[in-house]
């Protein structure tokens, strides 16, 4: 059971692992909060990028001497292994601290064992419960999926008008949505290990797939690392016809990632053109755990059928446009009730005078 300051830490580590999104691949991200021995915050931390410190080590650190006999609370359990970072369970151990209180425990068997070491030493563990944990849980999702299922987690990213046309007939209409809705589709990449797209969007658009005009957190240290976050950039173009000089091929500045134009010849064809749980496959082992797609319709559709969109993210213009290109084309959809794809809201915002709804695949 966990007290209520703990319970109010581990909402501010939740907080804090967030910063990490876009940033730690292949590792999770983490948030840490320590009390000392009276309850009060002692250090926070949260693991920045893959390599860098862990986050119960950079709490530790600013807690110094208040860490022993305290508390430290902790969105994911905490390693027990010797990686390119000693383990952070010797850390607490070393620290000193009486009690550990972790979010989710940790399903990667080369790390997991930490709370069964600090148990063993003496130190009182707590697990939270589900519903405590649920936040922790949701700024992992992507890993954990991808740790369960061995394939990056994917976001279909798109906005559209309130009947469903995500362009206008004459293509006029270059922006559906607010700017406000634009800045915030931007942090959604900032926060994503890749961006893909179809070779329809590059040869109709030529977008560069870049990371820039990021909405103010709130936040000056995370405002600053989102700034430099350049997520891969990958083309999935079956024939290779993406032009040499398209935007997405270009570097520099900040913002731009490393570019991957992947073509049938190297992973298959398949109903979008290309082979996509091979696409997937090739991602995960470059370290890819979050995808952001921000293809067509007709990708975003044979993604769809597929079966491999894990949420979706949909940005809705309060606006009828009548005619025009649909978000989505997909074999699914048909006459059938029995063909309906089921969605669940997760969550709704209002940005600017748009709404965001962010959903995942529902459970029959």
């Amino acid at each position: 059971m966990l007290r209520d300051v703990e319970r109010s830490a581990l909402a501010r580590a939740v907080v804090l692992a967030a910063r990490g999104l876009g940033g730690t691949s292949p590792n999770p991200v983490v948030g840490c909060v320590v009390l000392d021995a009276d309850g009060a915050v002692a250090g926070e931390g949260w693991h920045a990028r893959a390599g860098g410190p862990h986050a119960e080590v950079v709490a530790l650190a600013v807690a110094g001497e208040r860490a022993r006999g305290g508390t430290a609370v902790v969105t994911l359990e905490p390693c027990d292994h010797t990686g390119r970072t000693g383990p952070c369970s010797g850390a607490l151990l070393a620290a000193g601290v009486a009690r550990v209180v972790l979010a989710v425990a940790d399903p990667d068997p080369r790390a997991a064992g930490g709370a069964a070491t600090l148990a063993a030493a003496g130190v009182d563990v707590v697990t939270a419960s589900v519903e405590d944990a649920r936040e922790a849980l949701r700024v992992n999702a992507s890993w954990l999926l991808a740790q369960r299922l061995g394939r990056p987690h994917v976001t279909w990213k798109y906005a559209a008008t309130l009947d469903g046309r995500s362009a206008a007939a004459d293509g006029s209409s270059r922006w559906i949505t607010s700017p406000q809705a634009r800045a915030d589709a931007h942090l959604l990449r900032a926060r994503s290990d890749a961006v893909v797209v179809g070779v329809g969007t590059v040869l109709a658009d030529d977008p560069s797939l870049t990371v820039r005009d990021l909405p103010a957190t709130g936040d000056d240290v995370a405002d600053a690392e989102l700034a430099w976050r350049a997520p891969l950039r990958v083309v999935l173009d079956a024939d290779g016809r993406t032009p040499p000089d398209a935007a997405v091929r270009r570097g520099g500045g900040p913002g731009a990632g490393e570019t991957l134009v992947l073509t049938a010849a190297e992973v298959g064809r398949g109903p979008g053109g290309v082979d996509l749980p091979a696409v997937l496959a090739v991602l995960h082992a470059r370290g890819v755990r979050s995808v952001m797609l921000e293809g067509g319709p007709r990708l975003a559709g044979a993604f769809v059928d597929a079966g491999l969109v894990d949420r979706v993210r949909a940005y809705v213009a309060p606006a009828l446009l009548g005619q025009g290109s649909a978000a989505l084309v997909s074999a699914v959809t048909g006459t059938s009730m029995d063909a309906v794809v089921r969605l669940e809201v997760d969550d709704v915002a209002r940005v600017g005078p748009d709404l965001r709804v962010d959903l995942v695949p529902g459970h029959e």
